[in-house]
């Protein structure tokens, strides 16, 4: 059974930071590719940042420069590293496994707030 459990958000103010934290377990952690999304209200999910199982990272545009994605396959655990937040970060954030070339191969995790307060 697969399992992701993300851990770290919560209220920070305007320029601070978080680091958000998902713990995977039932899948063969190191092949896997893993991601964060969010979604605000009213508005649809969106990618925030992927990493494959080769260490290969892409990032929405609006969090270039700001946020990093990591991997510990030791851990079974991928991390958001979120620096220098404002307002419009504010969302559920989500953590996403899935295998590239396997469409039906897709969980998600239960979701962490963040808010950021100006």
């Amino acid at each position: 059974q697969v399992q992701l459990v993300e851990s770290g958000g919560g209220l920070v103010q305007a320029g601070g930071s978080l680091r958000l934290s998902c713990a995977a377990s039932g899948i063969i952690f190191s092949i896997t590719d893993m991601g964060w999304y969010r979604q605000a209200p009213g508005q649809q999910r969106e990618l925030v940042a992927t990493i494959t199982g080769g260490g290969t990272t892409n990032y929405a545009d609006s969090v270039k420069g700001r946020f990093t994605i990591s991997r510990e396959n030791a851990k079974n655990t991928v991390y958001l590293q979120m620096n220098s937040l404002k307002p419009e970060d504010t969302a559920v954030y989500y953590c996403k496994a899935s295998r590239n070339g396997i469409p039906r191969y897709a969980y998600w995790g239960q979701g962490t707030q963040v808010t950021v307060s100006s």
